[in-house]
């Protein structure tokens, strides 16, 4: 047993050395120079829920969604910052953006993050949650785009495929009539990381390593998804 476990953390930590060497690579033009052109580049990132709207809970250990989106994003801002490119936070703290929670706060707070996407003229924008079904069995990430043909579409293929890859999953990525897909004409997606409904997902969320891994496959899903030239 003791040896098995030495065996999973050895490979644990040789997954996490390939992953930051794609994510360099990534950065980098043949010659080693940095990717000028990704430095003029803006990404909006949103965590999705916060401050009384905490979104959905761990199944286990109750964890709420918006404390781990805000997590999962700051992680992907640190990786797409490394490349150079800008990115702009919807939500930096634990707190919502509604102001005071009276009526209609998730309206305002929704308006809010509409209001800092338009200003920051991004050039993609990637929504972080986490979800829940009814069926506990039901895991992985499952990535959203707005409809058929949109902007969206592409960037939300390439990173379903990436986070498939990393997960073991065959989810493809779906279209789905959501706010935060509308505020903008560029690329915008949804990403579910996982879901608390599912205990082996709840578990790995909650990690922190997990949670770096997987942001650095939803970056180099995107970078991918930049580097082959679909941006509009």
């Amino acid at each position: 047993m003791r040896k098995e476990k030495t065996y999973f953390w050895i490979a644990f930590l040789l997954v996490g050395l390939l992953l930051s060497l794609n994510a360099l690579l990534l950065c980098l033009r043949k010659d080693g120079d940095a990717l000028d052109v990704y430095q003029q580049f803006t990404v909006c990132i949103d965590a999705g829920h916060g401050g009384v709207d905490g979104g959905v809970t761990g199944v286990n250990t109750g964890v709420k969604e918006s404390d781990l989106n805000l997590s999962v994003s700051r992680l992907l801002k640190e990786q797409f910052e490394n490349c150079g490119i800008t990115v702009v936070m919807t939500r930096k703290t634990k707190d919502g953006l509604y102001g005071t929670a009276t009526s209609g706060f998730k309206r305002r707070d929704m308006e809010k993050r509409r209001e800092i996407i338009e200003q920051s003229k991004p050039d993609m924008v990637i929504s972080i949650h986490m979800n829940k079904y009814s069926s506990p069995s039901r895991s992985g990430p499952q990535v959203f785009f707005l409809e058929k043909g949109c902007a969206g579409e592409a960037l939300a293929v390439s990173l379903q495929n990436a986070l498939n890859k990393f997960t073991g999953n065959s989810h493809s990525a779906l279209s789905g009539d959501y706010f935060i897909l509308k505020c903008t004409d560029s690329p915008s997606v949804i990403v579910e990381c996982g879901f608390l409904s599912n205990a082996e997902d709840e578990r790995k969320l909650s990690d922190k390593e997990y949670q770096a891994q997987l942001t650095k496959i939803i970056f180099e899903g995107a970078m991918m998804y930049m580097y082959s030239g679909n941006l509009p």
